[in-house]
């Protein structure tokens, strides 16, 4: 695009065209000054492709700072040179947005509660700040020193109860009570104890520390991880590298990212993905809401890629507590099943490969039965579909692990589907999982 400005001098408006193309040619154009055969001045300005559809818009004259010269005078449009300044045009607004501006600032919309306002991080932060701790663990072998361990971690009640990660403070060279030890604590007020590793769940990767305290201890409240979407706000706080009081803020990327996405082996587990960033010493930290809740503890990254960050749901993380209150381990029920969620379309789809796949809405299909496993010996088949689990009608994995719970060597009623719509009923019997294999 092309603009030619002539007797730029003598016509007022056409000055103040020549101020906005000045500007536009500063940070997107070429502008040449010279003299037409006439002897007038003439301004040729070229503008890219992108800024001319904006200049085919209706605009008005913005903010033109004190440092704007009135006029350009012949002797800078001889030389070709323009001097600078700084401008910021306004489009227009259409007609229907002008109708809902207020006439008065005073009549501006009140804050919605539930919005992300220029506070709402940090007010979020400063609910759970003072309840986040600094955790580090002398590491050592055969009795010699030779590093620490360090991390952060969540004191969710005024008993001193601290939420963290297991490999923070238990070493994954001793799976066993024997590595469990003392973990040196310090909160955001800089007041330190001593605390004693009560619980650990190397699986799931959840330990409780405990700390005594004669004065009251600020705590966080535990959220729900089950309402979240992918898009929502969160904040990551911990002391990476131990620097404390460090908060960080992202977005949910996942809410139930899978553990076999991860390329991580055992029982299957789910994660929060965040582009939050987490660093070493963030490990046991909370996720937090905009609410100011713990929704998820910080667990991992993946190293040499910016914003994949991991977190336990708090959902699953309250589970595994009450275990440590009623049982003082997590104990989990294995049937060796693989199991797959089904959907609408993937059901179609298999029943375009396969016309006898069983005519179903919704179910769990079960593609491996482990050899030998109480799965086995029910008789399960590769191919059934799960419809209902104890009486109760299922349509996913986890509804069919939140069903079972802690139910070891009682017999469970399964209904399943099979090829020609044939419908079985089998016993299983679940047994604890052997993690230790």
């Amino acid at each position: 695009m092309r603009l030619l400005l002539r007797n730029i001098v003598r016509d007022s408006k056409r000055s103040s065209l020549l101020r906005i193309a000045a500007a536009a040619v500063a940070g997107s154009g070429v502008a040449f000054a010279n003299a037409n055969a006439d002897n007038k001045p003439e301004l040729s300005i070229g503008i890219s492709a992108p800024l001319r559809k904006h200049l085919e818009r209706p605009w008005h004259i913005g903010q033109i700072t004190d440092s704007c010269p009135a006029f350009l005078s012949w002797d800078q449009l001889q030389s070709g040179i323009l001097p600078t300044f700084s401008f910021r045009a306004i489009p227009a607004l259409p007609d229907d947005v002008k109708k809902e501006v207020p006439a008065d600032a005073s009549e501006s919309p009140k804050p919605c509660p539930h919005c992300l306002g220029r506070d709402t991080i940090a007010t979020a932060a400063a609910r759970v700040g003072p309840a986040v701790v600094n955790l580090s663990v002398p590491q050592g072998f055969h009795g010699i020193t030779t590093g620490k361990s360090i991390g952060s971690g969540t004191i969710i009640n005024k008993d001193g109860m601290i939420l963290t990660c297991a490999h923070v403070v238990v070493d994954f060279q001793g799976l066993h009570s024997s590595s469990i030890g003392k973990v040196a604590v310090t909160l955001q007020d800089g007041r330190t104890f001593e605390g004693t590793v009560v619980n650990a769940d190397m699986h799931s990767d959840i330990a409780i520390v405990k700390i005594n305290s004669k004065v009251p201890l600020p705590t966080a409240k535990l959220g729900s991880s089950g309402k979240l979407r992918p898009g929502d706000w969160v904040v990551a706080m911990g002391c990476p590298l131990s620097l404390q009081n460090t908060v960080t803020a992202g977005i949910v990327s996942c809410v139930d990212r899978k553990s076999s996405d991860l390329g991580l082996g055992g029982m299957r587990r789910e994660y929060l993905q965040t582009d939050c960033a987490i660093n070493a010493g963030n490990s046991g930290g909370p996720l937090v809401n905009i609410d100011g809740e713990v929704i998820g503890v910080n667990i991992m990254k993946v190293l040499g890629a910016d914003g994949l960050s991991f977190a336990v749901p708090i959902d699953s993380v309250s589970k595994i507590i009450e275990h440590f209150k009623k049982s003082g381990r997590v104990i989990r029920p294995w049937l060796g099943l693989k199991m797959v969620d089904l959907n609408e379309m993937i059901i179609t789809q298999l029943k375009e490969r396969d016309p006898a796949f069983p005519d179903v809405k919704r179910g769990v299909l079960v593609p491996t039965v482990t050899p030998g496993s109480p799965a086995d010996r029910a008789g399960f088949q590769p191919g059934d579909v799960v419809i209902e689990f104890d009486g109760k009608p299922v349509g996913s994995i986890t509804e069919i692990i939140e069903i079972m719970g802690d139910k070891i060597g009682i017999p469970i009623k399964v209904v399943v589907r099979r090829a020609k719509d044939a419908r079985v009923t089998l016993t299983v019997v679940p047994e604890e999982t052997n993690l230790d294999i």
